[in-house]
């Protein structure tokens, strides 16, 4: 496995000092992104302006993670925002292979993220049309939750099916990642952590990048 990948989320930072609060994650791998409409997920957060803004105040990946209804209508939009990576549900969309299709077709790469409750396996064949699958270890919608250790299977059954048919597709978790929390996903599989309060909350973001990167390789 490749050295562990860092995105912090946004979602989690102040929106008053945006342009401070992205330059303190400067060192790394790229910038989650949470987008909610209020319907997939109970909970609203912004979208293809601000992502239009973060794009302007940095030039790293931008990940966009959709937690909305009919992704397949904002994709280009996102896109155009800046985003390059774009994550949609599996659970919101009937054709998921068309839709990644049409994002890799606009120059992005495509992912699928599932909730806690939803199966791996039925999507572990169309695995070749992704570069990258996101597992929530948390319900979607809010920041601050619990770490679901159960959600690691998904991980393990990922990396086996990927290894054994030497697939370039990045495994990211996303949902009470922190410093307690890192290595044991890290062991399971997982190349991509997103960490929103883990980075945010204590003052130095840089440090906290630095640690869940240091535990994440360890």
């Amino acid at each position: 496995m490749s050295a562990p990948l860092i995105f912090p989320s946004i979602l989690n930072a102040d929106f008053a000092r945006l342009g401070e609060e992205i330059a303190a994650i400067a060192t790394a791998d790229g910038i989650h992104v949470d987008i909610m409409d209020g319907h997939f997920v109970p909970n609203l957060s912004f979208g293809p302006s601000i992502t239009e803004t973060v794009n302007r105040l940095s030039d790293q990946t931008l990940d966009i993670h959709l937690m909305i209804e009919n992704p397949e209508q904002w994709v280009e939009q996102y896109i155009d925002a800046g985003g390059d990576i774009i994550t949609f549900h599996i659970e919101a969309t009937e054709d998921h292979v068309a839709l990644a299709r049409k994002i890799r077709g606009l120059a992005a790469k495509a992912a699928f993220s599932v909730k806690p409750g939803t199966q791996i396996e039925p999507y572990l064949e169309d695995l070749a049309e992704f570069d990258q699958v996101l597992v929530m270890s948390v319900e979607p919608g809010f920041g601050g939750q619990s770490f679901m250790p159960e959600q690691l299977d998904k991980v393990r059954t990922l990396r086996t099916y990927i290894d054994e048919n030497n697939l370039d597709v990045i495994i990211e978790i996303d949902g009470g990642i922190s410093a307690d929390t890192i290595a044991q996903a890290a062991e399971a599989g997982v190349d991509a952590f997103v960490a929103g309060s883990a980075v945010y909350k204590f003052g130095d973001p840089a440090a906290a990048i630095a640690k869940l990167r240091e535990l994440a390789t360890r």
